[in-house]
């Protein structure tokens, strides 16, 4: 535990990519082997179920330390996260054994998931005892799996890259997917052998990077395919060995979810994924993606909610066919392959994207006006000669979104954040008027940067009117 609770200290620290890099690399080479593989799962979004909530890690630490409960509670907001509060105020570890490695942690903390509190509480209150206040904190935010860290699964992968010697889009595409790091090994998880025995395993997502200049910097018009930029689910839909899986881009395995895609195992040839957005549609037209949402945290669909909101697969590339990975090729030469396919499934779940036909950048301006019409976020441009590659790279794939409306409101209460903002208002309740009364209707943290959230943070209080 001690090895990542420091790697977990260098990365939040350091501000330079190189650094951060060079920290994950080191680690990745002196970890227990079972170790790498939880780190690789957790920075992935693997992370452990919670084992125990706040509230009761909350009560064990104030029965160890002693404290008013109002004392720990003032302490909480003043530090602004319960897993820093509880390194903090836990007395030096008395046990002068070294804690035990992550993986032990974690294993244990699946095996006591369902057992009685006091088991849990007597492995919790074990492991602060061995444990440093380092260890501690990065112990707390796993269990109550409120773990985050300024590192991005590519970096991760970089780092791993870096490490085993092979190219990081393999090790992004033998990452994916489907896997327990309960009970996969290192040497599992990187084999060539268990991409082919895992036949639902996605590819990577390749992710496009935000256009906020003039068109005209992308070159000739006619080397870029133009497509509506449609406000879904981002997923992958799978046939391989005669059996479908749906995977979204936070690679969450969601094929029950939507049981409109049933059809398409016994349409689709084996071999295939398809690269689109999953989106609630009606004769070919996109609905809201409000409705959508109704749909994700139900576990059982009704009759009424099927027909209610059907869902589609509005497909726009294909990364597979005939069991071959189609990434290297063209998108020209993907799409012609992608058009020959839909027209021979021939089914209203699976509906080909359209590309928009244009002759000049000028003309593509006029034709992004109609976004809000079509029901899109705005345009995709896709160099037509690209390859589909990993992650968000910049050059040959971009998205050229609205403006968001716009709407005057008044602030009306502010409440202090999380974390590093845990001094600051930056939780802003909004209102509009309904004759002379203000009438709450959303809230808002995010969108701003530090600097204007601490000249918003100045302005509260120094105009509150009530606490």
């Amino acid at each position: 535990m001690r090895l990542f609770a420091d790697l977990v200290v260098t990365l939040g620290s350091s501000t330079k990519t190189n650094e951060k890099l060079e920290a994950l690399s080191e680690y990745f080479v002196n970890a227990h082997p079972k170790d790498k593989v939880w780190v690789i799962a957790i920075f992935s979004g693997r992370r452990p179920k919670r084992a125990v909530n706040s509230t009761q890690l909350f009560n064990w630490c104030n029965e160890l330390v002693g404290l008013p409960v109002w004392l720990m509670e003032e302490s909480y907001h003043t530090v602004g996260d319960l897993g820093e509060t509880i390194a903090l105020l836990l007395p030096e570890a008395v046990v002068s054994e070294a804690s035990h490695p992550l993986h032990y942690y974690l294993e244990q903390l699946t095996m006591i998931e369902k057992e009685p509190e006091a088991v849990r509480k007597e492995f919790i209150i074990n492991a602060w005892n061995r444990m440093t206040q380092a260890e501690r904190f990065v112990f707390n935010k796993l269990i109550t799996g409120s773990f985050r860290i300024g590192v991005s699964q590519k970096m991760m992968v970089n780092a791993l890259s870096k490490t085993v010697k092979l190219p990081s889009s393999v090790i992004a595409h033998r990452i994916s997917g489907n896997w327990n790091p309960l009970t996969t090994t290192m040497e599992d998880l990187l084999s060539e052998d268990a991409v082919n025995v895992d036949h639902s395993k996605p590819y990577p997502f390749y992710l496009a990077y935000a256009l906020e200049e003039d068109p005209g910097v992308l070159g000739e018009p006619h080397e870029w395919q133009a497509e509506w930029k449609w406000d879904g689910i981002r997923g992958q839909i799978i046939k391989r060995n005669n059996e479908l899986f749906v995977w979204s881009r936070g690679e969450e395995l969601m094929t029950d979810k939507f049981p409109e895609y049933d059809t398409l195992r016994d349409l689709l040839p084996d071999g295939v994924v398809l690269d689109g957005e999953i989106i609630p549609s009606q004769e070919g037209k996109p609905l809201p993606f409000a409705l959508l949402q109704t749909r994700i945290g139900r576990k059982h669909l009704t009759k009424k909610q099927l027909q209610e909101t059907p869902i589609t697969f509005f497909v726009y590339d294909l990364v597979e066919y005939n069991g071959n990975d189609l990434r290297e090729s063209t998108l020209v030469e993907r799409r012609t392959l992608l058009e020959q396919l839909v027209s021979n499934v021939n089914h209203p779940a699976l509906i080909l994207s359209e590309v928009i036909d244009f002759k000049s950048w000028q003309e593509l301006t006029e034709i992004r006006k109609r976004s809000r019409a079509m029901g899109s976020e705005g345009l995709m441009l896709k160099r037509k000669s690209s390859s589909y590659q990993v992650g968000r790279k910049r050059g040959d794939w971009w998205k050229w979104k609205i403006d968001p409306l716009v709407i005057d409101a008044v602030m009306i209460y502010a409440q202090k954040g999380a974390g590093r903002r845990s001094g600051l208002y930056t939780d802003y309740t909004f209102a509009v008027r309904d004759g002379d009364k203000l009438v709450p209707f959303t809230k808002a943290y995010s969108g701003l940067t530090d600097k204007e959230f601490a000249q918003v943070d100045n302005f509260v209080k120094r105009n509150s009117l009530e606490k």
